[in-house]
């Protein structure tokens, strides 16, 4: 278990509380994990850690020192989103479409300020390609969402130096080409209409409707200067404002250049193979002079990581008049938050607050410097915090490489889809530039993915002024919600659970009210783990009448047993339903095991999997009572109900196992299970090896038929086996109608059901023209 404990919530919510950040971080997580422990989850706490700890933000500084020496983290001048009512800067992907701010809602403003990057487009060509990795399993949707986020790498950026006299103006400006080859001849930057440069005190009008601007971009692959425009004639890349005129390249731009009487003389480039030699060329000298040159997707941009707010990893640089900015030296690590006090004017705290702090000495030349005043985005804490659980107690490293090789990469990640851009992008992107540095096993994070969906809450709010109330403050009535003082309209609205938006559940009013496992059952059941949730706990009732049900045939199964001897349990049994009874057990055992196994396991479905245990238990009712007393059948079922329970109700399921364990004589063999131990350390049970398979046949992806196979014998198919059983069935020959194979695919996994896949060759056709 980690704490993701530094950044603006907590910062915003301390300041509001009128308490010190660092103390309303640490009483939120001890009330937490107060909560954790009395729901009984199995978390490791010896690799418990929390983000905002120097012990945790020291490596989180050593990897930014990491990324500084690479050239992939750097400070530029740039307009950047600013937050009014938090008072920072937010990146763009923080942003929605609307231009307000993910967190506050407000209109975002935009500033000029000097701040620190992330080059993740150096590795965007990368990030795109390992989505088809065949080690990533269930990534779905996700793997559209991160394609259309990272894009195609279709041209090259380029961070160009802007010359001007105006003051307050910046020193760069961000262009993209898909004809680098081409960058030598540029002749001109257009800028969009909409830009932020966009600005009377910067232009002076010009023919058409066009403006040039009292700047010029330099190139630096041949040093001329080039002209600046303002104008909508050329045609923008999605998501850009900028544009790179290249009159040998571009028909658009050979017109446009005629317009402001740009002269130039045309170039070509005779092949191929020049051509890419000569971007070769062109991007290598961009890295070297560390002004871009990667191949990146036209709406991908750089990493913004400053924040200037308090409550944040500092960044580990020195700003030094003589020597610029200096990496603090390792041994000075961790660059930790200074104390201060908090007077709660209206003003929230940042690091220029701290005087004392702020000023230093330059580890280069020794001279009188200022620390970095900015802290880092709360994204770059968790972009890598999954590695550190695996040596968290390292105080020379971030990990031990050794340790990571063995157990990298994560097997099941298990996050919110809200994540699926930004959190997951930037893991990627971290966990990449660790596997250049050769410091872990492979470059993609996590194998497979649980994207979850979010319990919603009941929302009121104020129709006036859009103010949270909370449920005590509203009443319904004739139909209308409104609010009891004042009678004031309210909306009422299901959203993500939030303490801002009073629509929280405490899960100990939950623990109070129906015990730890009825309590575990209600959040596991009825919605699937990747569904959202509008919380209810209407549910209960059904949840505690089928808890009833399993006691009611705990009960019965011991009666019948302790009230007869082994001589009687062990003679024919007389009624005429057994035998169907009995083979019904061995079904019902071996097909919701097979089922809950899968949805655990497999699709994580968990809501099904206790949906099919409740079948099972439907199956363990249905019997008849000499069945329940004398079957061996009814029995291994019954201890299959309870071993699969264990996972999502231990303390009932413990209770069920101790009172099976309790009865006299036992007919299953005890190689399946151990009577001397708990329920908790039995071995998960398997499926029976003579208990009918199912393999689903599909042609040309049309489902055609389901043949059973006793396992023993699917466990042990290869794909020509499987394709010669299931050729031969007739209704598949009905449905080839002599049709030429040209491809299987033979999905089998011990224990599991299979799929067996044909696709026929299509019949080719003459057209005539």
């Amino acid at each position: 278990m980690g704490w993701d404990a530094f950044g603006l919530p907590a910062e915003n919510a301390a300041f509001e509380k009128q308490v010190d950040p660092a103390q309303w971080t640490n009483d939120n997580i001890n009330k937490m994990k107060n909560q954790l422990n009395l729901l009984n989850y199995g978390f490791d706490w010896d690799r418990e850690f929390a983000t905002c700890n120097p012990e945790y933000y020291k490596w989180t500084q050593e990897l930014f020192l990491k990324l500084f020496e690479r050239g992939l983290a750097y400070q530029k001048e740039a307009f950047v989103n600013w937050d009014p009512i938090d008072q920072t800067v937010l990146a763009e992907e923080q942003v929605d479409a609307d231009n307000c701010s993910w967190r506050s809602g407000a209109k975002v403003e935009k500033r000029l300020l000097n701040q620190w990057f992330i080059r993740t487009s150096a590795f965007a060509k990368l990030l795109i390609e390992g989505l088809n990795d065949p080690i990533l399993k269930e990534w779905r949707d996700i793997i559209k969402i991160q394609q259309h986020w990272i894009g195609e790498c279709s041209g090259v950026s380029f961070e160009l130096q802007l010359i001007s006299n105006i003051p307050n103006f910046p020193k760069s400006i961000n262009v993209w080409t898909d004809n680098p080859e081409f960058i030598e001849y540029a002749k001109f930057i257009a800028i969009s209409p909409s830009n932020l440069l966009n600005r009377s005190e910067y232009c002076s009008r010009i023919n058409d409707g066009i403006k040039i601007m009292d700047a010029k971009v330099i190139n630096p692959f041949n040093g001329k200067e080039l002209p600046v425009f303002v104008t909508d004639q050329v045609e923008f890349q999605p998501f850009r404002e900028t544009y790179l005129g290249i009159p040998s390249a571009s028909m658009n731009d050979y017109q446009f250049s005629e317009i402001v009487r740009i002269e130039f003389q045309r170039h070509s480039i005779r092949s191929y193979e020049e051509q890419q030699q000569k971007i070769l060329e062109v991007t290598s000298k961009a890295k070297k002079w560390k002004i871009g040159g990667y191949p990146v997707s036209p709406r991908l941009q750089d990493w913004l990581i400053s924040r200037q707010r308090y409550w944040g990893t500092p960044i580990p640089i020195i700003h030094c008049s003589n020597c610029g900015a200096q990496p603090v030296p390792r041994d000075q690590l961790p660059v930790t938050l200074p104390k201060i006090t908090f007077s709660f004017s209206n003003k929230k705290p940042t690091l220029l607050d701290a005087k004392d702090w702020l000023n230093t000495t330059c580890p280069k030349c020794g001279g009188q410097a200022t620390r970095e005043s900015d802290t880092m985005d709360t994204f770059v804490d968790s972009s890598w915090y999954f590695l550190r659980y695996i040596d968290p107690k390292n105080t020379k490293e971030m990990f031990d490489i050794d340790k990571v090789k063995k157990v990298f990469p994560v097997d099941l990640y298990v996050g919110g889809k809200e994540h699926a851009v930004l959190h997951l992008y930037y893991a990627r992107f971290m966990s990449y530039f660790l596997y250049s540095e050769g410091l872990i096993p492979s470059a993609e994070p996590f194998k497979q993915l649980l994207v979850q969906g979010m319990v919603m809450g009941k929302t009121y709010q104020q129709k006036s002024t859009q103010k949270y109330l909370k449920a005590d403050e509203v009443e319904e009535k004739g139909g209308e919600w409104v609010e009891k003082n004042t009678n004031e309209p309210v909306i009422v609205s299901w959203d993500k659970m939030s303490k801002s938006k009073h629509n929280g559940i405490d899960p100990l009013e939950l623990l109070d009210k129906y015990g730890i496992d009825t309590t575990r059952l209600l959040i596991l059941a009825d919605v699937a783990p990747t569904s959202n949730r509008n919380w209810s706990d209407e549910t209960i009732p059904g949840i505690i009448n089928w808890q009833n049900r399993l006691w009611r045939i705990m009960k019965s199964f011991i009666n019948c047993r302790n009230n007869i001897s082994l001589e009687e349990l062990q003679a024919k049994p007389t009624d005429p339903k057994f035998e169907d009874d009995d083979a019904y057990m061995f079904d019902s055992r071996n097909y919701f095991l097979k089922t809950v196994t899968f949805n655990i396991t497999g699709s994580q479905q968990l809501s099904v999997a206790i949906s099919r245990m409740q079948g099972l238990t439907n199956s363990l009712h249905k019997v008849c009572s000499e069945c329940m007393q004398k079957s061996r059948e009814f029995e291994r079922a019954l201890a299959v109900q309870i071993i699969m329970l264990a996972p999502v109700a231990p303390h009932f399921a413990s209770e069920l196992w101790a009172a099976f364990c309790s009865i006299e004589h036992h007919l299953i063999n005890e190689s399946e299970v151990k009577l001397d131990k708990d329920v908790m350390e039995q071995d998960w049970p398997d499926i029976d090896m003579d208990y009918r398979m199912v393999i689903t046949l599909t042609v040309n992806n049309k489902l055609v038929k389901k043949i059973k196979v006793p396992r023993y014998k699917l466990d042990q198919l290869s794909a020509e086996d499987a394709l010669d059983l299931v050729v031969n069935d007739p209704d598949v020959q009905r449905c080839l109608k002599n049709k030429k194979v040209a491809q299987t695919n033979f999905l089998s996994k011990a224990g599991c059901d299979a799929k067996m896949m044909i696709v026929t060759e299509k019949k080719k056709e003459t057209v005539a023209t």
